[in-house]
């Protein structure tokens, strides 16, 4: 598997901490994403914009909707867009739930670039290609 090219890549970070939407907002810019931040996952579902993302990088625990109902309805729905699921609360019923609900990885806060980049390549076989775009 390649590593997903930046260029082709438009990632949604959903977050309700504005610290962690800008701080990965610029992390993956600075690595060539582009990358749009939403404050919950209700105003990313509402924004019609799904269909323009590669991948989802999402808080667990957010109120309105969690990271996992947001996994759960993206599936439910027939959407397959690849979704990281990211909690500073790592319990092992919840990675087994989120993994097993179709979820690319689950990365415990905080977390260093690195393992994001990894978890972004794990995802990658989902990614359109160049071709594809």
């Amino acid at each position: 598997m390649s590593d997903p090219d930046p260029q082709f890549c438009n990632i949604a970070i959903v977050d309700d901490d504005e610290d962690v939407r800008v701080g990965l907002r610029s992390l993956l810019r600075s690595y060539g994403y582009a990358a749009n931040a939403y404050d919950s996952a209700l105003a990313l579902l509402a924004s019609g914009a799904l269909g323009d993302y590669h991948c989802i990088i999402t808080d667990l625990q957010m109120p309105g909707m969690s990271g996992i109902e947001l996994l759960e309805q993206l599936r439910r729905d027939g959407n397959a867009l690849p979704l990281i699921l990211m909690t500073a609360f790592p319990e092992a019923a919840l990675r087994k739930r989120a993994l097993h609900g179709g979820a690319s990885c689950f990365l415990s806060k905080p977390f260093e670039a690195n393992e994001l980049l990894r978890c972004l390549n794990q995802a990658s076989g989902s990614f359109p290609t160049h071709a594809e775009e």
